[in-house]
């Protein structure tokens, strides 16, 4: 792609032109040498004042635009620690959610498992109280047909 240039160059221009016109307009003046070199030297100092204004010009746009981007490339980056922040706290939160929700389920896990303990001891102890009374019972009918 051509790089647009035309602001550099037009000025280019336009001071090689002004030289040119100011040289041939003191050469077909009809002048003493002395007014001659007189209208040269001013117009040499007029065209170096006009080149210093617009090199100042210049100098001024330049800063602006330099001061436009610095406060802009603030602004961005500003918008992305801001943006980068929240992010954080978001993934923050949803990872406290995960680990709340974890330890419900842990702590509904560990419930259940202790009622299922204590429903086996129930069994065991019924188990062993049926087996006790069984054992009672045969003790008592081997009693009675021994006598």
């Amino acid at each position: 792609m051509a790089e647009n240039n035309s602001g550099v160059s037009n000025f280019g221009w336009f001071l090689a032109g002004l030289g040119i016109g100011a040289l041939v307009g003191v050469l077909y003046a009809p002048k003493s040498g002395k007014e001659t070199r007189e209208d040269l030297v001013a117009g040499a100092l007029d065209a170096k004042e006009k080149a210093n204004a617009y090199a100042q010009q210049g100098v001024q746009k330049a800063t602006e635009y330099y001061d436009t981007g610095v406060a802009k490339a603030s602004e961005v980056y500003g918008q992305g620690v801001q943006k980068a922040n929240e992010l954080v706290g978001q993934g923050k939160q949803v990872a406290a959610d995960y680990v709340d929700k974890g330890k419900e389920y842990y702590e509904k896990g560990r419930t259940q498992w202790s009622q299922y303990v204590d429903k086996g001891k129930d069994l065991i102890a019924n188990q062993k109280e049926a087996v006790q009374a069984g054992a009672d019972a045969y003790v008592e009918k081997t009693h009675e047909v021994a006598s």
